[in-house]
């Protein structure tokens, strides 16, 4: 039975099971966080390298991360695409594999009322990266995780949102940094915290390899998909074509698109980048690093 109720996800995720569960940025595969076999799992199930830190998900995070002055201004985005990494509570009881033995924890509340029903059910928060294979295309709906996972248990919870990943802002250090772009833009960091950004140290967070959320045709950044498309398929290339639209527009289907060119046999996805600035730069970062997948520029 791949599609679950909250009821029976409950009750598979408190058995130490994983189900996959809709977010508003992408669908996650979740574990009991205080479960070291259940989270391991997790990376076993993906083919997760070993260290790589999770987020953890909760109604209320702080129990298990310690705020200061600036993640509660940033908690305002909550629940909302944005996670923050701060100082772990020791004795919160997450095992080591959700933070990769860090002292730090990367922690938000996810914008689903499915989640959030599922999470008020629980007595213990949810470690839960996307539920696809690791280095892949994110699912944004039900259908794209039984595509990778066919007898994994999901809450269908309809298409994502939003449909990228959330905004990881490091606030362990004594500037904030972006460590991913994603749902929510840095401009508006910027504004509920008062303070410039700095720039990323050397913390790890999901999804932050310079190649990632690829398919399996390669992808090519152009600033005009239909010539470049044109002069391919002359060449004898299968290439199909992703539009620049309205960034909002643009990271809902973006990742829905990457999987449909993959279905119709495309060698190359060609894709236009998205204008620059607030939700536009996730966007561009999720190309780039699928184009990095194959060594193509961009």
């Amino acid at each position: 039975m791949p599609i679950v109720t909250l009821p029976e996800a409950a009750e598979i995720l408190a058995e130490g099971g994983l189900v996959a569960i809709p977010t508003e940025t992408v669908y996650g595969l979740a574990a009991n966080a205080l479960d070291g076999a259940a989270v391991a799992a997790v990376f076993a199930r993906k083919g997760r390298p070993a260290g790589h830190p999770l987020i953890l998900h909760a109604r209320d995070p702080r129990p298990y991360a310690r705020f200061d002055v600036r993640a509660e201004r940033l908690s305002a985005f909550w629940p909302g695409p944005l996670a923050m990494v701060l100082p772990m509570v020791r004795e919160s009881g997450v095992v080591a594999e959700v933070t990769g033995c860090r002292d730090t924890i990367a922690v938000r509340c996810p914008d689903h009322p499915v989640t959030l029903a599922l999470l008020a059910m629980l007595p213990f928060p949810l470690a839960a990266p996307s539920a696809n294979r690791f280095g892949q295309v994110s699912p944004t709906t039900a259908a794209h995780v039984l595509a990778a996972f066919p007898e994994l248990p999901v809450v269908d919870g309809g298409p994502c949102r939003v449909g990228l990943e959330s905004t990881i802002v490091d606030l362990t250090g004594p500037i904030p940094a972006i460590l991913r772009p994603g749902g929510i833009p840095a401009d508006a960091v910027v504004l509920a915290l008062g303070e410039e950004l700095g720039a990323a140290g050397d913390t790890v967070a999901p999804g932050s390899l310079p190649a990632h959320y690829a398919p399996r045709a390669r992808v090519v950044l152009a600033e005009d998909a239909a010539s470049t498309v044109a002069a391919l398929r002359k060449a004898g290339i299968r290439a199909l074509s992703i539009l620049r639209r309205p960034a909002p527009a643009y990271a809902r289907v973006l990742y829905a698109e990457l999987r449909e060119a993959d279905a119709a046999g495309a060698d190359v996805i060609v894709c236009e980048p998205a204008v620059v600035g607030g939700l536009g730069d996730a966007v561009n970062d999720r190309l780039r690093r699928a184009a990095a997948s194959w060594g193509a520029p961009g």
